[in-house]
């Protein structure tokens, strides 16, 4: 779908305001009318039940989902904290992390409880982001809420994956960012991700190289879908460097 400026619409699949406030500055630029899901139109989105073993199909589900409901096409991302003492905890269930509907000092009280005594050098951790693009033009079905399972065509879905190293630490530091933020001090740096600007946090973290990987299917897909634009399908973008 095309707006009337002639850039392609193109979906931010999330709710989440922190979340949108870091797209929308890592992805400005593109040929495309940026969109949330207020934005739409179209009433209410749809809940979308994150059921997925892992941040893809996670961002996958949200990603078809709102496609689907909307006829745009979407970008989504599936992100959380795999903290090494807990197993890999929060993980996938970084946002629910204290039980449905918690809010981010809920789910950062719940994490240093569970760190308590845990000491400096067993705190390692990683922020991981899976990013996804979903264009139901070529899906050729309704990218629904029930669609998990298969492997779906290239040339419909693409995806990257990044992560951003560091350790948790004992106690929060700066009011910048969302979630564990305050807490989470990359390797190399002296500031944790909500002691910094937006700018600096982008260039580094698991959200920004994860959609940086992913902008050129973004690029290609849009000057697909323009008026007069070659009508191809974006390659799926190869993972940054060594990152997961």
């Amino acid at each position: 779908m095309t707006a009337p400026t002639g850039r392609p619409r193109l979906l931010l699949a999330s709710a989440n305001q922190g979340k949108l406030r870091e797209l929308r500055t890592i992805l400005h630029g593109l040929p495309v009318e940026l969109v949330g899901l207020t934005e739409a139109g179209l009433g209410d989105p749809p809940e979308v039940e994150e059921t997925g073993d892992t941040f893809l199909e996670n961002a996958l589900l949200k990603a078809r989902a709102y496609a689907g409901w909307s006829g745009l096409a979407a970008v989504a991302d599936d992100s959380g904290l795999e903290v090494d003492a807990l197993g890999g905890a929060p993980g996938v269930r970084s946002a629910r992390y204290a039980g449905q509907g918690a809010g981010d000092q809920a789910n950062l009280d719940k994490l240093l409880a569970a760190l308590a005594g845990v000491p400096p050098e067993r705190r390692t951790a990683r922020f991981r982001c899976a990013a996804v693009l979903v264009d139901p033009g070529r899906a050729g079905g309704s990218g629904g809420l029930k669609e998990r399972s298969g492997s779906p065509p290239e040339e419909r879905e693409w995806h990257a994956e990044a992560a951003w190293e560091g350790r948790v630490l004992e106690a929060p530091r700066g009011t910048g960012g969302f979630g564990y933020d305050p807490v989470f001090l990359p390797d190399g740096w002296d500031r944790t991700s909500a002691e910094v600007d937006q700018a600096t946090k982008d260039a580094a973290s698991h959200r920004g190289k994860a959609f940086r990987a992913l902008r050129p299917a973004i690029e290609r897909w849009a000057e697909g879908v323009r008026p007069g634009g070659r009508a191809r399908a974006p390659r799926t973008p190869d993972p940054p460097g060594d990152e997961a």
